[in-house]
């Protein structure tokens, strides 16, 4: 340990933590008027905001939630999401935000294992609820959500939300507590197992968000955030708190747009009719916003998309910049809180067109400031950033979550050598561009080579019929494994020899060997999705051992 000099401060000097409440204070400041909107059925100022945060932590304490203990969520995406995401850590409570698209099974299992003890429930799950009431061991009450008339429910509720919070008192003195108490709860599912409880203290949160406001609003190459921007999330609160972007958005004070339940021609109604500037979401998500009946009628120049959570093709970025959207790449995991990597633009690059940036776009990124990422061998030594040499990406930054809940194994893996393990493959080039080339466990290995799952799926994107595509390796007596295409192509008219043809321009430029092609190509109307929209591979092989 080394020895610095501390100075004891002055006597009556204020210690300030870094807390959540603190991420409130500028908002209605700068902008108290701005708008927060609520699909349809709602608007209101910051200062509605900042008083209703006031009223929920009333209404929390009133119903028995004391600091330590933990308030479940059951909602989309709405004005009552963000109020929670402040309201509940604010009075020491942790935010469990459930995971809507999970099985009735893992609900209950992730409600269990966080030990909830009350429940925040929109009316459109009061189903599921009502189905594992009684399974639920640490449940002391609900609360029900409701848009419209609330229906009767035969859980325990306490009251409706709206008429809970018109009768609570509208001040409350939120305390100061130590930085690093549990804020967030949110469980990952994985390949094998349980789900996984992931958490995050004030103080990552709050970090998170003041790099996130930087990192998003002041570099000429990345300007996705800035003051004068509208703001809709198409990643599910829920996961890993939409991104993070809605603390950020608070803090900057700018109009934010909340969709409720996602469907395509809303979002891009809401879009146009809000003009929203700024979104985020996963490849699938944008792919059925451009597909639906809306986007034909609509112009989406000036919409700045950052896209994550799994690799972005270069034909669907394409059809997204021929639209006139600016598409941005980012990485993170949900362990992460999540931001690491970010698209930057070289002054060069963005002299150049539109369609001649989308392959500098739809790379990882650039590692954002304050983080430590490095690619490294089987053997944990870092591997050169030549844009050649391949790693597994391990990171190190102040808001990564330090271990798993009641799971210290798995944290103990997570973390291995001090270094959060990604389980991501990818090169560095001098410029510190990070590229990601697969995820360990996608990477395929035929006849003792290494094919890049992404590089495949994003080369055969590039064929104009196609829509989407996923490629998994399944296991093969002679070659060890050999690479399969599922393709979505609903225009119809192609065949697997002309994809095969599409693909012999990249064996013959030297970009893949000719024993990357996949011997197999499918046709299917969809591609299995996990509950936040990423390509579930898992279940992809698993289908295709079946047959």
């Amino acid at each position: 340990m080394v020895t610095t000099k501390i100075i004891e401060p002055a006597q009556g000097a204020y210690t300030y933590p870094l807390l959540i409440k603190s991420l409130l204070l500028s908002g209605k400041r700068y902008a108290p008027d701005q708008e927060i909107v609520y699909a349809d059925k709602l608007r209101y100022s910051y200062q509605t905001l900042n008083a209703r945060i006031k009223r929920l932590a009333n209404t929390l304490t009133n119903a028995g939630v004391k600091p330590g203990d933990t308030v479940a969520l059951l909602d989309w995406d709405s004005h009552r999401y963000l109020e929670c995401f402040f309201a509940v850590p604010m009075i020491g409570a942790v935010l469990h935000t459930v995971n809507i698209r999970l099985s009735a099974d893992q609900v209950l299992y992730t409600m269990n294992h966080a030990e909830d003890d009350l429940v925040l429930v929109h009316d459109d799950f009061l189903p599921l609820i009502e189905q594992i009431q009684d399974q639920l061991t640490t449940v002391k009450g609900y609360i029900q959500l409701s848009d419209d008339d609330a229906p009767t429910s035969r859980l325990p509720v306490l009251g409706e939300y709206e008429c809970l919070l018109a009768d609570a008192e509208p001040d409350f003195d939120f305390p100061d507590f130590d930085e690093n108490s549990v804020a967030t709860l949110f469980y990952t599912t994985g390949t094998t197992g349980d789900p996984k409880g992931v958490y995050f203290t004030h103080r990552q949160l709050v970090l998170h968000t003041l790099n996130a406001v930087g990192t998003l609003g002041v570099y000429q190459g990345a300007p996705l955030l800035r003051s004068d921007d509208v703001y809709m999330p198409i990643t599910p609160m829920f996961h890993v708190h939409a991104w993070g972007v809605p603390y950020v958005a608070t803090l900057m004070g700018i109009k934010q747009v909340y969709p409720g339940r996602y469907e395509p021609n809303s979002l891009v109604r809401l879009y146009r009719e809000e003009k929203v500037s700024f979104s985020h979401c996963v490849p699938t998500i944008l792919q059925m916003l451009l597909g639906c009946d809306e986007a034909t009628r609509t112009d989406f120049s000036g919409w700045k998309m950052l896209l994550g959570g799994s690799a972005l093709t270069h034909g669907l970025a394409s059809q997204a910049t021929e639209r006139g959207m600016s598409i941005h790449a980012g990485y993170g995991m949900s362990e992460t809180c999540p931001l690491l990597c970010v698209t930057h633009l070289s002054d060069v690059e963005l002299e150049q067109p539109a369609q001649a940036q989308v392959a500098a776009r739809i790379k990882t990124g650039v590692t954002i400031p304050m983080v430590d990422l490095r690619i490294v061998d089987a053997n944990g030594n870092e591997a050169p950033q030549d844009g050649e040499a391949l790693g597994e990406i391990v990171v190190r930054a102040p808001w990564l979550t330090q271990g798993y809940l009641k799971q210290p194994e798995q944290g103990a893996q997570l973390w291995e050598n001090g270094w959060m393990h990604t389980g991501d493959i990818a090169s560095i080039d001098a410029m510190g561009v990070v590229e990601i080339k697969d995820r360990i466990k996608d990477v395929i290995k035929t006849g003792g080579e290494w094919i890049s799952s992404l590089e495949l799926e994003s080369l055969i994107s590039e064929h104009p019929a196609v829509v989407a595509v996923a490629v998994v390796g399944i296991p093969d007596a002679q070659w060890g494994e050999r690479p399969v295409a599922l393709v979505v192509c609903p225009s119809g008219g192609v065949t697997s020899e002309m994809l095969v043809t599409h693909l012999h321009q990249y064996v013959e430029s030297g970009r893949i060997n000719k024993w990357a092609i996949p011997r197999e190509i499918r046709f299917v109307a969809d591609i299995p999705k996990t509950s936040v929209g990423k390509i579930n591979k898992k279940l992809i092989r698993e289908q295709e051992l079946s047959q």
